[in-house]
């Protein structure tokens, strides 16, 4: 019976927001993967990176769970390749740790290439299985960016090779990333299972009384809006966002009155490149007045723009799942989404949202018109996607994760004949 779980999560803490930064979907699955099991009964230390002279125990999460941030030689960082030389300090700090907490685990569940590296050195030392999910994929995200065949994609790519080999088992997130790990990384078919991420259907369901959210986003009457939330960077692709809405100016621009593209994500205090190129590419389109970039926000204010949207927009070029899809989803809003990776398996096209090609803002467009157009499409695709959402609960997701996990533990314990 699994009892501890050592959850390692290197650069992605489970308490960062949403859209600073880096934060984007594996800091919500770190987070809400725990939660759950947790309240399943099972004790759970989430070690992250504390950066630079930073060491607590933080037990805000839920009961049983502990985030442990582990101090590195780092002070911040602007890419996760960043912490690849410190990974060794990395280890040494989660081993200082269970020696002073007297932590025993019976299986390491790790998140992204650079914890599987640190999990196979765990591994090493405890004995004890370890269980990886890569969340991107470094050879598909090189394929569709400038930085395939980069120093850095290439170190990452090897690293996840060998952390394919060494893992006892991995979780892939959709029926593609099994394909692709098994084509791009010669995975053993056997090692990997499809388990999705979840939903927080507590906190992301339709609302019940609109004009209530309306009041608390300060949303005036007759005013509609579109959104778009998550990390601001190229592979986000929310310049085709712009794009298309800048067809509508064009060619429909009475479709824009009264009308919003909401941009959560980024920090726009301290203005990054990409967030600067999208304010200068909404002026040159003629969208200053259309296009609002409010930065990021924490869950429960996010779960309202959610449901107070006409629909939410996911052009990305590549998700490996589609964390903000299906929390969209949940709170009975249709969703927009490129036809790529998990937003494919994730979205019935003209069920629960429209899926379109990739970078195609023309398509986008006209989707965008008929829905300004005939907002009553809005309830029907709403509901489907509500309903569908239900099968993604942490609740389900978990059960079967432990499901899996049982048997890589039970396994290691059964002697071995000789």
């Amino acid at each position: 019976m699994i009892q501890r779980i050592a959850l390692i999560s290197v650069h992605a803490s489970p308490l960062v927001q949403l859209g600073s930064d880096k934060a984007g979907g594996m800091n919500v699955y770190v987070r809400e993967a725990a939660r759950e099991f947790g309240r399943q009964g099972i004790k759970v230390d989430i070690y992250t990176s504390g950066l630079r002279d930073s060491s607590e125990i933080d037990f805000s999460l839920s009961k049983g769970v502990r985030v442990i941030h582990v101090p590195v030689a780092l002070e911040k960082y602007t890419d996760p390749i960043e912490f690849y030389p410190v990974l060794n300090q990395f280890v040494g700090g989660v081993l200082a740790t269970t020696l002073k907490l007297g932590a025993a685990y019976d299986l390491i569940y790790s998140h992204y290439w650079l914890s599987g590296w640190v999990a196979n050195e765990l591994r090493k030392v405890w004995g004890i299985p370890f269980v990886h999910m890569f969340h991107t994929l470094g050879f598909m995200k090189g394929r569709i960016t400038a930085l395939r065949g980069s120093a850095s994609a290439d170190l990452r790519v090897s690293v996840e090779k060998k952390v394919v080999g060494w893992a006892n088992g991995i979780i892939a997130a959709t029926p593609a990333e099994k394909a692709q790990l098994i084509w791009l990384y010669r995975a053993e078919r056997e090692k990997i299972n499809i388990i999705s991420p979840g939903v927080d259907l507590q906190q992301f369901y339709p609302a019940n009384d609109m004009s209530a959210v309306r009041a608390r986003l300060g949303i005036a009457d007759g005013c509609q809006f579109l959104l778009f939330a998550g990390r601001l960077e190229p592979l986000k692709a929310v310049d085709v966002g712009l794009e298309a809405l800048g067809l509508i100016r064009i060619e429909k621009p009475t479709l824009l009155e009264n009308l919003k593209f909401v941009v959560i994500g980024g920090n726009i205090q301290n203005a990054d490149l990409e967030f600067s190129r999208l304010k200068i590419l909404s002026r040159e389109l003629g969208l200053s007045d259309v296009v609002d970039f409010v930065g990021s926000r924490n869950q429960s204010v996010l779960a309202d723009y959610y449901r107070a949207s006409l629909a939410v927009i996911v052009p990305s070029d590549y998700e490996s799942f589609g964390m903000v899809a299906l929390e969209a989803m949940a709170c009975g809003t249709l969703v927009i989404a490129s036809g790529v990776g998990g937003l494919a398996y994730l979205i019935p096209d003209g069920e629960a949202g429209w899926l379109i090609p990739a970078r195609d803002s023309r398509i986008l467009a006209e989707r965008l018109e008929f829905l300004i157009i005939n907002p009553e499409i809005r309830g029907t695709l709403s509901r489907s996607a509500a309903e569908l959402a239900h099968q993604y609960s942490w609740m389900r997701i978990v059960e079967q994760l432990l499901g899996v996990f049982q048997g890589f533990v039970l396994d290691a314990a059964s002697p071995r004949m000789s």
